[in-house]
């Protein structure tokens, strides 16, 4: 019974936390997609054009980092076989991201200049920043309130 317990806690935490991960993951890609539309100003019809694009994108370069990031468990235990075979799926996995960029610029031609699309490539970057420095700044009011808390 106590190990039943134990299981039910464990599969709600990791469901819960799952589920906080994908409404942190659409909150932040809803951000995203608002900050890049106001700064690109696009209109609806651009818009219905590029989104659909921009999400493929978005998703097949998620999976291509998954693959790349699996956990490897206990890297000392593979052989060296197996290292090379993962080093060159690593290989493979950065050729098929160039494709993939590559098909994307060009799709993305149909709908913007190069220059606009640069301009795009800058807003990701800049909206990545902005992203980085607000976990930090949260990380860092966290810590000070858990150093009060200690006090």
């Amino acid at each position: 019974m106590k190990k039943i317990v134990i299981l039910l806690v464990l599969i709600l935490g990791f469901s819960t936390a799952r589920a906080q991960d994908d409404k942190e993951r659409e909150r932040i890609k809803s951000l995203k997609t608002a900050f890049i539309t106001q700064e690109l100003k696009l209109s609806n019809k651009v818009a219905q054009k590029f989104w659909p694009i921009y999400d493929k994108y978005e998703e097949k370069r998620r999976e291509l980092y998954r693959r790349e990031h699996r956990e490897i468990n206990d890297v000392e235990c593979i052989s060296e076989s197996k290292a090379n075979d993962l080093l060159l799926e690593f290989v493979e996995i950065e050729k098929e991201d160039y494709e993939l960029k590559k098909k994307y610029f060009t799709d993305l031609k149909t709908i913007f200049s190069a220059q606009e699309i640069i301009k795009l490539h800058k807003l990701e970057e800049d909206f990545h920043r902005k992203l980085i420095r607000e976990y930090r700044a949260r990380q860092h009011k966290e810590r000070e309130r858990n150093n009060e808390k200690e006090e």
